[in-house]
């Protein structure tokens, strides 16, 4: 089992109305392409890609989360359904970092213009 962790809330929509019989939330859609992209492409495979009911940031869609033991977690917000190229390339530098610290200037350019938290270790 992976210690890298990849949340992926599935409830995010961007679409004020958040109807869901108008087809798959924009979560729903970010993670489905995770999952595709994390299958065919050289991501890490020590990358869990799980989702959640909700990660209570309905204001600021798409929402995703990575956390490994040891390591600051990372929150972002508005995060667009197609970044997940995006994700994947953060996940690579997120593993590959000793406790979990990402300098700005390496992150792929769709995330730099998300909200993000970084959160401590505990």
């Amino acid at each position: 089992m992976s210690k890298h962790l990849l949340f992926v809330c599935k409830s995010c929509n961007a679409k004020s109305d958040q109807d869901q019989t108008a087809g798959p939330s924009e979560g729903i859609k970010l993670l489905n392409q995770l999952q595709t992209q994390h299958q065919v492409q050289p991501y890490p495979a020590d990358l869990d890609i799980r989702e959640v009911g909700c990660l209570w940031t309905c204001s600021q869609p798409c929402a995703v989360a990575f956390s490994a033991p040891g390591k600051a977690t990372y929150l972002f917000t508005q995060v667009p359904a197609t970044a997940a190229p995006a994700l994947l390339t953060f996940g690579t530098l997120y593993r590959d970092s000793k406790d979990g610290t990402i300098p700005w200037k390496q992150f792929p350019e769709v995330l730099q213009s998300a909200s993000v938290a970084k959160i401590p270790a505990v």
